[in-house]
């Protein structure tokens, strides 16, 4: 097959120095291993929004609904589009990534629509989880205005971003792991409790499921059950991520055509049973109807004192976890903003390189790190200081309600990206199966699922705010949605950029230059080599090497 010409704009390798001198020019660097990667996914999935958000949402449509919700997106959504990306990261896992992909298999408008408006996702994101350690801060210290803990998660997160990418791999392991085991140990803690294990030797099973399991929501009847139930499913598209995090690492990722199918198959399991697993504990720990909890949501407590884990463990008699339980979702919180901190800045890095971002952007420490893409990303990230005139609560909830708009729409255009790849192989009559490194299962069936699904829920998002009508709910539900639509538009009108025929796609540009990037692991001992390494560590490192 002959090689055809990439539809997007390419970025020279080399720049010439003053005296006539051809230098390399500084990239990105593949410094993540899969552990990285594993636990990098998890740690931008498994933010506060399991610990700091969920008890309105268990509250409001019953602990039922919230499982359903959280199972419906994970299994219909996530897993689809996580096993879409996986296969074209694999075959290409080319700087620039699922963007320019989209620019190649759709349009070069529809690749800088989605870049940008997963750029601006990534960003409110990282301000969500700001104003999320501001929030739970204020559990401790009342007094300090909540300015003072952005500050201080934002200049950690930028100096872990400027370090070296191993060095920031590491540290999102530590902190990601750190939030895994309290997950882990919130679900041991519950089942426990639950059989009779706790100071008030009460066997409570799913009493707290008695009293209904789904509730009215907006409106009566089964409408509002839905609707209930619809609410919980949105709340999941902004708390449970995953497919974004090895797209975007793609390019930093060590021996990627074996590393990325094993990462996309193993996160999404891990993602999901956390996910199910932690709904489902919530919701037979804590009473939906509980005084404690309503009185604490309605007055906008901080923190875990409207968390339902922690009134659960005080219902039963168990002193000494709120503080504990307070600290470690102030990790949760960080680790996700680093690691979306990450992810935009990379986002910004792969657009200068397509020409659609500015130049300066494409300049690239020794170590490999996009040093003014990952300024520009904290300096965006200042909006989040609006909780020095407003409260941390509602600032929380303002950037949760501009996210989820935003990675719903990247995870459509994931999928729809897909759909596009698997349609320009069968134009070209290409085996799908035989071509790539890894061909993921159910498809195109799944990601045509997941398109449908997105598109709903982005429609359907902010369904609460029209009677009555709220201006600021409105925006904030669909700001991401007019982003995208302004941004298709201009470059569509300023570059009369054109829909790509599927028959004349480019599926090669870049092939090449992986295949020799990829040769020191596939041909180079790298699997024999790390058996080696393994060997060599003590039992509990090495177990923990393997897990991921």
């Amino acid at each position: 097959m002959e090689k055809k010409e990439s539809s997007v704009l390419s970025v020279p390798e080399d720049t010439s120095s003053g005296a006539g001198e051809i230098v390399p020019f500084p990239q990105t660097k593949r410094g993540l291993t899969s552990r990285h990667v594993q636990l990098m996914a998890i740690a931008g999935s498994i933010g506060t929004g399991l610990f700091v958000g969920i008890g309105s949402y268990l509250r409001d449509a019953g602990p039922l609904s919230l499982l359903l919700g959280f199972m419906v997106w994970g299994c219909l959504m996530i897993l689809p589009v996580n096993l879409s990306v996986g296969e074209m990261a694999a075959y290409l896992p080319i700087r620039g990534s699922i963007f320019e992909l989209a620019a190649r298999f759709i349009d070069p408008a529809f690749g800088f629509a989605m870049g940008w408006v997963y750029f601006y996702a990534g960003v409110m994101l990282v301000c969500t989880e700001y104003a999320s350690v501001a929030t739970v801060m204020q559990y401790w210290d009342t007094g300090v205005n909540p300015a003072v803990w952005v500050a201080m998660a934002l200049v950690v997160c930028t100096a872990l971003n400027l370090l070296a990418v191993k060095w920031y791999g590491e540290s999102e392991f530590i902190m990601a792991s750190t939030k895994v085991l309290l997950l882990i140990g919130l679900v041991l803690l519950t089942f426990i409790t639950m059989v009779g294990g706790n100071p008030k030797h009460d066997a409570y099973g799913f009493r707290n499921w008695k009293d209904g399991v789904m509730y009215e929501y907006y409106t009566d009847g089964v409408t509002g059950r839905f609707l209930g139930f619809f609410s919980v499913m949105v709340y999941a598209a902004f708390s449970v991520a995953g497919p974004d995090l090895p797209a975007l690492a793609a390019a930093e990722i060590q021996n990627p055509r074996v590393t990325i199918p094993r990462v996309v198959r193993m996160t999404f399991w891990r993602i999901v049973g956390f996910y199910v697993f932690g709904v489902l504990a919530v919701g037979i720990i804590c009473n939906p109807h509980d005084p404690r909890l309503i009185s604490a949501l309605n007055s906008g407590s901080a923190g875990s004192a409207a968390s339902p884990w922690v009134i659960g463990i005080e219902n039963l008699g168990i002193s000494g976890l709120p503080d504990l339980i307070n600290l470690l979702i102030l990790l949760s919180g960080w680790s996700c903003g680093n690691a979306y901190l990450y992810s935009s800045s990379r986002t910004l890095y792969s657009l200068a390189r397509d020409g659609q971002a500015p130049k300066f952007l494409l300049k690239c420490t020794q170590s490999g790190i996009p040093i003014y893409c990952v300024t520009t990303v904290s300096l965006l990230s200042c909006i989040t200081f609006l909780v020095a005139s407003n409260s941390s609560v509602e600032v929380f909830y303002w950037f949760v309600d501009l996210t989820t708009i935003g990675f719903v729409l990247t995870y459509t255009g994931m999928a729809c990206v897909f759909l596009a790849w698997y349609r320009a192989m069968k134009a070209q009559g290409i085996d799908r199966k035989s071509f790539v490194p890894w061909a993921s299962p159910w498809q195109p069936y799944s990601a045509i699922m997941a398109v449908f699904i997105g598109c709903v829920t982005a429609i359907f998002n902010g369904f609460s705010v029209f009677k009555p009508f709220s201006v600021q709910g409105f925006i904030t539900s669909y700001f991401g949605l007019a982003f995208w639509v302004v941004m298709f538009a201009f470059w569509k009108i300023y570059h009369r950029s054109s829909f790509v025929n599927v028959a004349t796609a480019d599926l090669y540009t870049g092939k090449a230059e992986v295949d020799e990037e990829c040769k020191i692991w596939e041909e180079g001992g790298y699997e024999e080599r790390r058996k080696e390494e393994l060997a060599n560590m003590s039992f509990i490192k090495r177990s923990w090497e393997r897990m991921w």
